[in-house]
C-alpha cells in the first residue's frame, strides 16, 4: 500500500501530469483538496473508489483516512492543487506517515506561478533584467514568516517576485515594495490561473491595489512583481548566439 501525493496542477484539468492522472485512475481511495482541485480530475477516479473532499477535515482526520486505507491494503491518491512542494502542507502528512511506517511517494504538478506566467505570455527570467525568481508569501492568517524572509529583505534583490496567498495583503505588499522597485514597476495579479474564470489584472505598484479592488478579487490569486512583466529592450539569450559554442554546437573545425 502506498499514499501517492499528487500535484493536480493549477486548475485546468488537462494540466495534470500523465503520471498523476494514471495514479488517480487506479486509486481505490482518493483524498483531494476540494476547494482547489478541479472536479474533472477527480471524475477520473474509479466508479467504486472511496472519494473524500479533505477541505473540511483536520490533519488527524486525513491521517485516519490514510490509516484505514493502509489497514485495508488500498492505495491512496492524495491530490493537492498546483505542485505539492509549494505551500502544499504535505510535510506534516509525510511526517505522520513516517511515524506510522506507511509508504508514500510524490508526483509533482504544474505550479500556479508557471500557469500565471503562461497566461501572461511571459518569461520570468530575462537576460540583463532578472535571472532570479523569488517564490514567497506574506503572513495574513497563515503561519508567520521567518524573520529573515520579510518582503523588504527579499525585495532588496530586485528579483522577479511571485507572491502567493497574499492578495488580501496587497496594501502592505505595495507599500513595502514601492521604495525598492519604484511605483512604476509593473505588477500582475492572476486570479485562478488556467481556470475557466481566470482573471488577469495588470498595473503598476502605483495603481494595482485600486484595480484589484475594482475587479473584486479577494482570494486564490498570485501577485507577480518585476521589470520582466513589461520588458521589451532585453538582450537575446547567449544560448542561441552564433558565437556561443557548447557540446551540441562545437566551434567549427573542432571534432
Amino acid at each position: 500500500m502506498t499514499v501517492h501525493f499528487i500535484g493536480a496542477g493549477p486548475g485546468a484539468p488537462d494540466l495534470i501530469t500523465v503520471r498523476g492522472l494514471e495514479l488517480i485512475r487506479r486509486a481505490p481511495v482518493v483524498l483531494y483538496a476540494g476547494s482547489l482541485v478541479p472536479q474533472a480530475v477527480i471524475a477520473e477516479a474509479p466508479a467504486e473508489a472511496h472519494v473524500v473532499d479533505t477541505a473540511p477535515l483536520t490533519l488527524d482526520q486525513i491521517i485516519a483516512e490514510m490509516r484505514a486505507a493502509d489497514d485495508a491494503g488500498r492505495d491512496v491518491a492524495r491530490v493537492h492543487s498546483g505542485d505539492p512542494s509549494l505551500y502544499g502542507a504535505i510535510a506534516e502528512q509525510m511526517r505522520r506517515l513516517d511515524g506510522l511506517s506507511i509508504a508514500y511517494d510524490v508526483t509533482p504538478g504544474v505550479p500556479a506561478y508557471a500557469a500565471a506566467a503562461a497566461a501572461l505570455k511571459l518569461e520570468l527570467t530575462l537576460p540583463g533584467i532578472s535571472q532570479t525568481i523569488v517564490l514567497t508569501r506574506t503572513a495574513v492568517r497563515s503561519s508567520p514568516m521567518p524573520v529573515t524572509e520579510d518582503l523588504e529583505t527579499l525585495g532588496a534583490s530586485g528579483a522577479t517576485l511571485a507572491i502567493h496567498l497574499s492578495v488580501n495583503n496587497l496594501g502592505p505588499v505595495v507599500r513595502t515594495l514601492s521604495p525598492l522597485y519604484g511605483e512604476d514597476c509593473p505588477v500582475a495579479v492572476v486570479h485562478r490561473a488556467s481556470w475557466p474564470d481566470e482573471v488577469i489584472v495588470r498595473g503598476t505598484l502605483a495603481d494595482i491595489r485600486a484595480k484589484v479592488k475594482a475587479a473584486g478579487i479577494t482570494r486564490t490569486a498570485l501577485i507577480l512583481v518585476g521589470r520582466v512583466l513589461d520588458a521589451a529592450a532585453f538582450e537575446d539569450s547567449r544560448l542561441y548566439a552564433p558565437g556561443h559554442h557548447h557540446l551540441m554546437r562545437p566551434r567549427k573545425g573542432r571534432g
